[in-house]
């Protein structure tokens, strides 16, 4: 819509058919100033959009000064017409202004009356989206495809302002309709128009406003300045708030929850706006390359007939042009051959894209930004939005650094790097795997953190020593000593272990105990690899060792058969670190493994011992549960600790008909997890549990059957169908019958197969005794 003074472009956001038609109407209407919908905070630093470094996709972002976590995000694209609209204006050294309310506003605690989410962090369109009611109006069941016929399909006319005008005519008629605005609505809008009377008295004369088409029809018709005031002064105390450009990615700009934008289709969007000409088939041809790539079998004749079928498609649904729709069943049912492996492939790569975008250094950021910045540049740690594995040797000294980065950004709560499972499938401390990829939100996260301290070292440190203070479980605390380990934060270990000693030494819960012991005798494994000194922790953790091997056996009596579970979790991690720290459990010891842990291993062996003893004589809260006492068997066993002929006694006494039979079926899960090839090794395990499961009562087999499918559900599936074929042939507890033989040996016919076997096997043949002449 044209008038003297003011040029109003109602727009999409994030439509590429909006952003052609912003630029045509620019140049065509020529303004001297540039208003765009956007936190009025962001004038400070548009001018950035200058600079060559600032590559979209990019976001402003907005948060609170005094609270970090209260902020919100305005992402553009290539493709947005705001951002079409502050390019013309830096390119053509214009004037350019944001006019939506200040963020301040929505970080305002007021604000949470209205929904409690920030500015710019909701949606513009109404509870009743207006495309869906005009593209019913028009005859149409699909608002989206609609849409795209209508705007993003087209070219610019003659006149770059007849569009415009029409989409303003059809808001209108919306509003009028009483598809009103909310509230928050008129408070936006009355805040723009102030706006556009303040250019005015700047002495602008052609303006140009970029905003959502719904805010046309109130931009349009201007009430009086003291009606606007008026609105303005119901809004709450602004808070002071900081905004800067982040990267942001088109995987972020598709979803509609959090901080995405709600694009399907970003990837397919940017070749929208970016191609000349038809785009179908420079699309197809991206497709084609993507799926030979990934070892389809796709020609040049696929990618003809694939063209073919979306413009085929287009006029048989009676579209102009084929659309994203049309080019994705062509892929489907051409690229694809059917496959929608294949497909889900091409759409995650180029429907949806992972393109992640830059911004300059004179960027406003934080100190710990720039310091993260920094780390990232001389590690060689570039962000990437696309997912990738990064493996590192810690006996190198650019490997090791990266380590202690990824770790300290995760105590930081910047999950940047997950550790991954290693491919190369190594026992040793010196290897790590990360799983790594960059997400937009972490710009949060970092200003979050930034209250910790101006570098990633420092903000680590203290943020160490501030989540010890506050921690109340044992196992939170000797989790963060691990960390600190991994992390490198040698100043905030002695703080740490302080609380740690404090916490252990009040804590009587053996539970806790067990919990907390594991993480311990693991950092001592990084000893050898991280240079570090673990005196006080290796104290803590045989302190702790053996207050666990003490007071497990009673700590395990009534348990419920959830705390069981638990516990049996706990002790096999238990077991599993003093196997580490005693070197008469498993040869070598910890690193750093005090003098007082030798013979620990007996002792902890005695506890078990001890804890399978514990039987339910007077019923089960007198004893410890079948499921603690079968696995302390099965540990014991496991060790050599305890010979087959025990095990099978212990195992028929349990199955006796003096034991109740679900604590006999926990005896048995306990005993089995881990793996059951002992049952394929000892004939005998496995009759006497054939003949306790054949001897129980219907009744009772239906209660006992889920821990028992339970039990044999976690054995190897070799192992399962083993066991099943041993039973079904039976009788068990016997060897099995010697194969029959197929008849006599034919010795001529095997010594002629000799030097074939011989060449095969490498070796030198052997003359057969009978050629020799000599006796056998």
């Amino acid at each position: 819509m044209k008038d003297t003074e003011v040029a109003l472009l109602g727009i999409r956001h994030h439509g590429p058919g909006s952003a052609r038609a912003v630029a045509a109407a620019l140049a065509q209407w020529q303004p001297d100033a540039v208003l765009i919908e956007g936190p009025a905070e962001a004038d400070a630093v548009v001018h950035l959009a200058a600079e060559k470094d600032l590559v979209p996709p990019v976001a402003l972002l907005a948060h609170a000064v005094d609270d970090p976590t209260k902020a919100a995000f305005w992402p553009y694209a290539e493709f947005s017409p705001e951002w079409v609209a502050i390019r013309h204006a830096v390119d053509h050294d214009l004037p350019v202004r944001f006019i939506d309310l200040p963020a301040g506003y929505g970080f305002a605690p007021a604000e949470a009356a209205d929904g409690g989410r920030p500015e710019g962090d909701r949606p513009d369109e109404l509870p009743a989206d207006p495309l869906a009611l005009l593209a019913e109006a028009a005859g149409h069941d699909d608002p989206e495809r609609w849409w795209e016929d209508v705007v993003e399909h087209r070219a610019p006319g003659a006149d770059a302002l007849v569009p415009f005008a029409a989409v303003a005519e059809a808001m209108a008629a919306l509003r009028a309709e009483g598809f009103g605005e909310s509230r928050r609505d008129q408070l936006r809008e009355a805040y723009m128009r102030q706006q556009i009377r303040a250019a005015r008295r700047a002495g602008h004369r052609r303006i140009a406003v970029v905003c959502g088409a719904f805010h046309v029809p109130a931009l349009a018709t201007m009430p009086t300045v003291a009606h606007d005031r008026a609105l303005l002064a119901e809004l709450p105390k602004k808070v002071k708030a900081d905004v800067t450009w982040i990267p942001w990615t088109h995987r972020r700009l598709s979803q509609a929850t959090g901080y995405g934008a709600g694009i399907q289709s970003p990837g397919w969007y940017h070749h929208l706006f970016t191609t000349e000409g038809d785009p179908v088939p420079r699309w197809l041809t991206r497709a084609a390359e993507l799926l030979r790539a990934a070892d389809h079998p796709v020609s040049s004749a696929h990618v003809i007939e694939a063209v073919r079928l979306a413009e085929t498609l287009a006029v048989l649904r009676g579209r102009p042009l084929a659309g994203l729709t049309e080019t994705l069943d062509a892929v489907c049912a051409v690229l694809c051959e059917g496959s929608d492996v294949a497909l889900e492939l091409v759409r995650d790569r180029l429907v949806v894209g992972d393109e992640l975008g830059e911004v300059p250094e004179a960027a406003p950021a934080v100190p710990l930004q720039r310091d993260l910045a920094r780390l990232q540049r001389s590690l060689r740690l570039k962000p990437g939005a696309a997912a990738r594995d990064l493996a590192l040797d810690l006996r190198k000294d650019t490997d090791a650094a990266r380590s202690r980065l990824l770790h300290r950004l995760r105590l930081l709560g910047v999950e940047w790097g997950v550790p991954a499972r290693s491919s190369v499938h190594s026992t040793g401390t010196f290897r790590e795997s990360w799983r790594l990829c960059w997400q937009p939100e972490f710009a949060v996260r970092i200003a979050e953190a930034a209250q910790w301290g101006t570098t990633v070292e420092e903000a680590a440190v203290n943020k160490a020593v501030g989540t010890a203070r506050a921690a109340v479980e044992l196992a939170e605390l000797t989790g963060l000593v691990e960390t600190c380990l991994l992390a490198g934060l040698s100043g905030a270990l002695p703080a740490v272990m302080r609380v740690l000693a404090d916490c252990a030494a009040l804590d009587t819960d053996v539970a806790h105990l067990a919990g907390a012991l594991p993480a311990l005798v693991r950092a001592l494994r990084y000893g050898d690899v991280r240079g570090t000194d673990h005196g006080a922790l290796a104290g803590a953790a045989a302190g702790l060792a053996e207050r666990v091997c003490v007071g497990l056996p009673p700590a395990c009596v009534g348990l419920d058969a959830e705390s069981a579970a638990a516990m049996r979790a706990r002790i096999d991690e238990v077991h599993g670190a003093i196997a580490l720290l005693d070197p008469d459990a498993s040869g070598q010891a910890a690193p750093g493994a005090p003098p007082d842990t030798d013979g620990l291993a007996e002792r902890w062996a005695a506890a078990l011992r001890s804890l399978a003893r514990r039987e339910p004589a007077g019923g089960p809260a007198t004893g410890a549960p079948g499921l603690l006492r079968g696995r302390a068997v099965r540990l014991l066993l496991d060790d050599g600790r305890l010979d087959s002929e025990e095990a099978g006694r212990r195992l028929r006494l349990v199955l006796s008909v003096a034991s109740a039979p679900a604590d006999a079926a926990g005896w048995v899960e306990g005993f089995l997890t881990g793996g059951g090839a002992l049952l394929l090794h000892d004939p005998r395990l496995l009759a006497l549990l054939d003949e306790w499961l054949t001897g129980v009562g219907a009744e009772v087999f239906t209660d006992v059957l889920p821990l028992l499918r339970r039990t044999f559900a976690g054995l190897e599936a070799g192992v399962r169908t083993t066991i099943g074929g041993r039973v079904a042939a039976g009788p068990l507890g016997v060897a099995p019958p010697a194969p029959e033989t197929a008849g006599d040996l034919d010795r001529d016919r095997a010594d002629a197969a000799v030097p074939v076997l011989a060449l095969l096997l490498g070796v030198r043949p052997k003359i057969p005794r009978q050629a020799t002449g000599r006796n056998t």
